[in-house]
């Protein structure tokens, strides 16, 4: 098996399957129901996306009080600011755009550095701590036969530079797309594919590890 297939059997929860015709029409829907600032609509997509989001902003911060108060800020941008989403590209996408430039901006405001430049730094404090968030669905191990292999995972996860965890959960927990994560990051389609080899390449020791044991038991 090919590291980019285990790790897509590792992270990726099982999803029911819809066309593409669907998804469209649904983000049609979700861009009108934005523009008239349907109140019901909004619950609907704090539910199905509340943690999911606050999954990513963890990821991004590192810090609970952090994450937790852009959660809400997030929801806000997408209440006062939901007429600039056309329904081109899946709702997600615009969501986890919004939520990092909200990491971004705060982290400027803070230490007049961007959000690259303070990941790339690649210090030992820049680590972000390790958590855990309570979600009714499918998580991002919840496919692995037992809880030490999600725990080996999720270390192995917390330790690569932020930047390659980043491309990773959007890829194979979020399930976009190359040209997604490039709209989200706003990185160039190259760098995108950089850091997702890199951090696979990172991974990959960890992931075998996990596999052989499998095995073994087996």
């Amino acid at each position: 098996m090919s590291t980019v297939s285990a790790i897509r059997a590792l992270f990726t929860a099982a999803a029911p399957s819809v066309t593409d015709e669907q998804v469209r029409q649904e983000n049609l829907a979700v861009a009108e129901g934005l523009k008239r600032r349907d109140a019901a609509l909004l619950d609907e997509l704090i539910v199905r996306f509340q943690h999911r989001l606050l999954r990513y902003l963890l990821f991004l911060t590192g810090n609970r009080e952090q994450a937790e108060d852009l959660f809400q800020e997030v929801w806000m941008r997408v209440l006062t600011r939901g007429s600039q989403f056309n329904g081109k590209s899946r709702f997600e996408t615009w969501l986890f755009t919004i939520a990092r430039n909200l990491v971004i901006d705060q982290r400027r405001k803070r230490t007049m550095s961007s959000l690259d430049e303070l990941f790339e730094a690649g210090g030992e404090d820049d680590r972000p701590l390790a958590f855990e968030v309570a979600d009714q669905g499918p998580g991002p191990f919840d496919r692995l036969s037992n809880v030490e292999d999600r725990e080996q995972i999720s270390a192995a996860l917390l330790q690569l530079d932020t930047l390659y965890r980043e491309v990773l959960v959007l890829r194979f927990h979020e399930d976009l797309s190359l040209e997604e994560i490039s709209k989200v990051t706003q990185a160039p389609l190259s760098t995108v594919k950089s850091r997702l080899y890199r951090g696979m390449a990172s991974i990959k020791p960890r992931l075998e590890r996990v596999q052989n044991r499998r095995a073994e038991v087996v």
